[in-house]
């Protein structure tokens, strides 16, 4: 996207949200006190560190809500990888090839509240793969951690038995400085992840996950619609988190009126998410990369580990709708929302 183009984006979801939501640039007044962290850094067997302190009086939450959505706001069009973190392929001989480096860094789910991770090529979640059905893929994985071996699967894939990444099993655990490559014709089309699968409830959690997309040769046979967004929802590393950020500082989907959006849910983490949007119901017509029969509406759809679910969002009501998980400890407190909260707006 040009520089052009990303701040006219940018504007127009600013300006739409402001708008919407009536908030001006007095909308906290200088004496406030700043918020506290929106979310603390757990571990996996520490989820009760996620939920932030309490807020000790009225005064004091009803000002914390409403400098969290004034963060929101002025976050808007600050992250552009949040929905745009792609990884292109090199094509050797018809093959398009991927290079995954797994390292520990310190990962930042906003606001400064710094966590060690582990990461795919520096960012969590790790980079989206997209091919089409029927491509020759190759991933070169890389273990540039210290202190652990590592493997790939590819959550959702169809791929030859030695390709299914589980140590011991199918191949032998990637050991710090070593590297391994996984070569397979790509059969089922949708949405699917890559991840670990070794010590993965550490590692997982942790940020070695990413999107693997499959488009589809026949489009015919999906939905129509506009645009296209991935939503990686997890609860180790930086707490509860949409792509690697927490409420205040995840992106909102913009959309034009009328617009159809394509959502794809994908929860790489320990616990259930439904995801519940206000304003806009839910046209749920692919589960774990398939088309379903039968598509169906709703305005919560519940999303256990390791699923993935497919959306089409009908743009058809001007308005910044809020988008959260409906575990309500897991997107608001008294000191306002956090984790896992965004919002589609609408213009």
């Amino acid at each position: 996207m040009s520089e052009q183009k990303l701040k006219s984006r940018r504007e127009f979801i600013r300006l739409a949200g402001m708008a919407s939501i009536g908030l001006g640039a007095a909308a906290c007044a200088a004496n406030v006190a700043p918020l506290p962290p929106t979310t603390t850094p757990a571990s996996p067997d520490s989820m009760a560190a996620m939920t932030p302190a309490p807020a000790a009086t009225m005064v004091d939450m009803d000002t914390m809500h409403e400098a969290g959505v004034k963060k929101f706001l002025d976050n808007i069009g600050k992250d552009a990888r949040f929905f745009g973190n792609k990884l292109e392929p090199k094509v050797v001989n018809g093959v398009k090839e991927f290079t995954l480096t797994c390292s520990e860094i310190q990962w930042d789910a906003g606001g400064g509240a710094m966590a060690d991770a582990m990461a795919y090529n520096g960012t969590v979640p790790g980079p989206e793969i997209r091919v089409t059905e029927g491509d020759a893929v190759r991933v070169i994985v890389k273990n540039d951690m210290k202190r652990q071996s590592t493997s790939v699967h590819f959550h959702g894939q169809a791929v030859p038995n030695n390709m299914d990444g589980v140590p011991f099993i199918t191949q032998p655990p990637i050991k710090p400085g070593q590297s391994f490559t996984y070569e397979f014709t790509v059969k089922n089309v949708g949405s699917s992840m890559y991840h670990s699968h070794h010590n993965s409830a550490e590692q997982v959690t942790r940020g070695l996950l990413g999107a693997f997309i499959v488009d589809r040769k026949d489009k015919a046979k999906d939905p129509a619609y506009d645009s296209d967004y991935t939503l990686i929802l997890n609860d180790g590393v930086g707490g509860f988190t949409f792509n690697g950020k927490g409420f205040p500082y995840t992106q909102p989907i913009a959309a034009r009126l009328g617009e159809k959006i394509r959502i794809r849910y994908m929860n790489e983490g320990l616990m259930i998410h439904p995801m519940h949007l206000h304003g806009l119901e839910q046209l749920v017509f692919a589960a774990d990369g398939w088309n379903l029969p039968n598509p169906y509406y709703c305005d919560t759809i519940n999303i256990a580990p390791g699923q993935r679910f497919d959306v089409i969002v009908t743009a058809h009501t001007a308005g910044v709708w809020a988008f959260h998980c409906h575990i309500l400890n897991h997107a608001e407190s008294s000191n306002g929302m956090f984790g896992m909260v965004t919002a589609v707006i609408v213009k």
